[in-house]
């Protein structure tokens, strides 16, 4: 009697699955080596930009960057500490509560990213003019060092009421808001605040936080504000 042939056993179903486990595996193990292979052009260009961009300076021998050396990257000693918003705001309200005690006109408003100390001009500068008052000068300085205590970015903006004026110093109140406002710059750069940490901008009448129909909100209107840059 003749033997019947024999029929191959198939595989177990587990081991297809298996075979394309090791298969993604497989994949997954060149793509990590692809991505480890590092291009030194392109690595130096990363190291360049994280360095200027936290102000430090990166010294490349020419012809880029020899394998196996270190590099020699030079950053600050010091940075500015980072301020908490309620470092921030205690100081300010220090400054607030110094501003009402001098005499001066002065709110604090604050926004999402930054504080504004809002100042009345009339007791800060003459009519028409970005001269302060000498007797002004003491709490710009004051309110210069308690800003300085916490080294925070600040801008000092001018800001007028509607109405014009046009002088040959001051053809607009554009010049005068900005005037103004480079004035307490200066003071506080005289005083040993940060360059690198401020800036002015004058905004003329173009941003009213009172109406211009009346002496008092024209009064209002008239201010130095600064600005105060929060973390975020």
């Amino acid at each position: 009697m003749r033997k019947k042939k024999q029929e191959c056993k198939s595989f177990p179903a587990w081991l297809t699955s298996f075979g394309d486990l090791m298969s993604l595996l497989l994949t997954f193990f060149i793509l990590l080596y692809s991505m480890s292979t590092i291009s030194l052009e392109k690595f130096e260009q990363v190291i360049k930009g994280l360095s200027s961009a936290f102000g430090g300076e990166v010294i490349f021998q020419e012809g880029g960057i020899p394998e196996g050396t270190n590099l020699n990257i030079q950053m600050p000693k010091t940075y500015p500490k980072m301020r908490s918003r309620r470092e921030i705001e205690e100081q300010i309200a220090k400054i607030h509560k110094m501003l009402q005690q001098k005499g001066l006109k002065a709110e604090v408003a604050k926004y999402a990213t930054e504080i504004k100390i809002r100042i009345n001009t009339n007791k800060l500068f003459p009519p028409g003019s970005a001269t302060p008052y000498r007797s002004a000068l003491p709490a710009i300085k004051e309110m210069c060092d308690k800003l300085k205590a916490i080294s925070v970015p600040i801008r000092i903006e001018g800001y007028t009421d509607s109405i014009p004026i046009k002088t040959k110093e001051f053809p607009s109140n554009w010049e005068l808001s900005a005037a103004r406002a480079v004035a307490v710059l200066r003071i506080f750069e005289k005083e040993g605040y940060d360059p690198k940490l401020m800036s002015a901008a004058g905004f003329g009448p173009t941003h009213p936080i009172a109406p211009n129909t009346t002496p008092e909100g024209r009064e209002k209107n008239r201010r130095i504000e600064i600005a105060v840059e929060l973390p975020q």
